[in-house]
């Protein structure tokens, strides 16, 4: 949860507006709980997730409605970086950040290119 919380507070104290709107839908409470599940859940612990938003749990299509484009994620990815870096239980695991600023690095910039290519059906 600590790393959401970091994550997010970053988020909501940003100064561009365009970058702060595309989470405007939901409370920053909502928004590190809703992490907080994925990472759980994708990184191998129960489907707290699933459980919560339901059987569909597709990045892409769960982030279908959102202005997203490469600037937004890289943005986003900044934020978690400086998150991770953050986070104390991981400022001595190098390795831990490398695989985490990676994954994150990846899965943004997928968002943004498999949104590009959805059909209707898929959103």
């Amino acid at each position: 949860m600590k790393l959401s919380q970091l994550f997010y507070d970053r988020v909501f104290d940003d100064t561009e507006k365009w970058f702060l709107n595309i989470f405007s839908s939901s409370t920053k409470q909502e928004a590190v709980e809703n992490q907080y599940r994925f990472f759980v859940q994708t990184f191998g612990g129960p489907d707290l997730y699933r459980q919560k938003k339901g059987k569909y749990t597709r990045l892409a299509g769960r982030h279908a409605n959102y202005p997203i484009g490469t600037n937004a994620a890289n943005r986003w990815v900044e934020h978690m970086v400086l998150a991770i870096e953050d986070h104390d239980a991981l400022k001595d695991d190098e390795e831990a950040r490398k695989h985490l600023v990676n994954y994150f690095r990846y899965t943004s910039h997928y968002i943004v290119a498999a949104m590009k290519y959805m059909r209707p059906d898929q959103v």
